[in-house]
C-alpha cells in the first residue's frame, strides 16, 4: 500500500506536469491520469477498503487531501487557459489605433454657427414644416396666382393631396423658409427678431450650384421704425464674425422679391471674389395685411440666404452635389 513520502512524491509530479501543460486537452489528459474515473489517486481511494482501520484512518484523509487540491489546481488552470484564449495574439508594443469618432457633417457646422451668432445678437430661432400649404409658401407672401414660382418646374406639389379646410390651399414640399414669416407673426407680436433654419425644395436641374434639396435661413425683425439701416448693421457683423473678421467688402444693388419692398440683393467680396449670398428688403405692406398687422404702426424686414451657399464660400467647396453625395472621403476633412 501507498505510504506517505509516496503521496507527496505524486503531488510533487502532478505540480510539475501542470506547469507544461499548454492546452485545455492536455490538462484534461492529466486530470483524467490522476482523479478520472480509473485515475491514480481514485484507484488508490477504491482500494481503501482492502486495509486495516488504522491504516484507513491515516491514509484515507490524506489521499482525499490530495485529490481536492488536484481538483483546485485543474481548475484554477482552466480558468487561466480559457482567459487566454480569449485574448488575440497581439503585439502589446504596437502603438494603439486611434478611435474613429463620429462628427458633424459640415452643413451641420456651418448652421450650428449661423445660430450661435445670431443668438448673440438677440434672434430666437425658430423651426417649421417641410410639408406646406400653398397659402403661407405663396399667397400670404404676396405671390400672385400667376407667378412663374408655382409652375411644376420649380416646385413639388403633393400629387391629389387634400385642400386645407381653413385656407383653400394644396399642400407642397416648401420652396423657401419664408412662410415662417407668416406663421410666427399670425401668432406673436411684435417687437420681435428670429432666424429660420432649415431644408427647402425646389424641382431645380441637378449642376454644381443647384440641388432639388438644399438649405436656407430667412431672417425676419420686426418693430417700430425699423429700416435698411437696421438690416446693414445686422448682416455686415453677421459676416464679419462668420469669416472670423477676415476682410469682406459689401455691395447692395436693387433687387425684386414679392414679399419685400424695396428689395435688395447683398454681395460681398471675400479673398477678391464677388459672391452672391443673400436677398433682402423691407417687409411688404401686404404680407402685414395678412397677418393682420397695420403697415402703419409696424415695420419690418426679412432676409434670405442659403447655409449651402455659405458653406461652399467658406471651405472653397466647388459643387453643391458634395454635401449629398454620401462620400466619407469628403465628409471626413471637417
Amino acid at each position: 500500500m501507498i505510504n506517505l513520502e509516496e503521496l507527496n512524491q505524486i503531488e510533487k509530479n502532478f505540480l510539475n506536469e501542470l506547469k507544461l501543460i499548454k492546452d485545455l486537452k492536455q490538462l484534461n489528459d492529466l486530470r483524467v491520469k490522476l482523479i478520472g474515473r480509473n485515475g491514480l489517486i481514485t484507484n488508490y481511494l477504491k482500494n481503501l477498503k482492502d486495509l486495516t482501520l488504522e491504516q484507513k484512518r491515516f491514509l484515507g484523509p490524506k489521499l482525499q487531501e490530495l485529490k481536492i487540491k488536484i481538483e483546485n489546481f485543474i481548475l484554477e488552470k482552466e480558468n487561466e487557459l480559457e482567459y487566454q484564449n480569449l485574448i488575440p495574439d497581439v503585439d502589446l508594443t504596437k502603438p494603439a489605433k486611434r478611435l474613429k469618432l463620429g462628427h458633424l457633417h459640415p452643413l451641420s457646422l456651418v448652421e450650428i454657427e449661423i445660430r450661435k451668432i445670431f443668438s448673440s445678437m438677440n434672434f430666437s430661432v425658430i423651426d417649421g414644416p417641410e410639408l406646406e400649404l400653398e397659402y403661407y409658401n405663396f399667397d400670404a407672401l404676396n405671390v400672385l396666382a400667376n407667378h412663374p414660382a408655382r409652375d411644376v418646374q420649380d416646385t413639388f406639389w403633393i400629387k391629389d393631396s387634400i385642400k386645407d379646410k381653413k385656407t383653400n390651399s394644396r399642400y407642397l414640399l416648401r420652396t423657401h423658409t419664408s412662410p415662417m414669416q407668416v406663421r410666427y407673426m399670425e401668432n406673436h407680436h411684435p417687437p420681435f427678431q428670429i432666424i429660420v433654419p432649415g431644408k427647402v425644395y425646389r424641382n431645380e436641374a441637378l449642376d454644381a450650384g443647384h440641388e432639388i434639396n438644399f438649405y436656407q435661413l430667412e431672417g425676419l425683425v420686426v418693430s417700430k421704425n425699423i429700416t435698411l439701416a437696421n438690416f446693414k448693421f445686422i448682416i455686415e457683423e453677421f459676416f464679419k464674425r462668420f469669416f472670423k473678421g477676415e476682410k469682406i467688402e459689401f455691395r447692395y444693388r436693387p433687387s425684386y422679391f414679392p414679399f419685400v419692398e424695396p428689395g435688395l440683393e447683398l454681395i460681398i467680396k471675400y479673398h477678391n471674389k464677388w459672391f452672391e449670398v443673400a436677398g433682402a428688403g423691407m417687409v411688404h405692406k401686404h404680407v402685414f395685411e395678412y397677418v393682420h398687422y397695420n403697415p402703419r404702426d409696424f415695420q419690418g424686414f426679412a432676409f434670405g440666404m442659403g447655409i449651402d451657399r455659405l458653406a461652399m464660400i467658406k471651405y472653397k467647396i466647388p459643387d453643391i452635389r458634395l454635401f449629398y453625395s454620401g462620400d466619407l472621403r469628403f465628409v471626413n476633412q471637417f
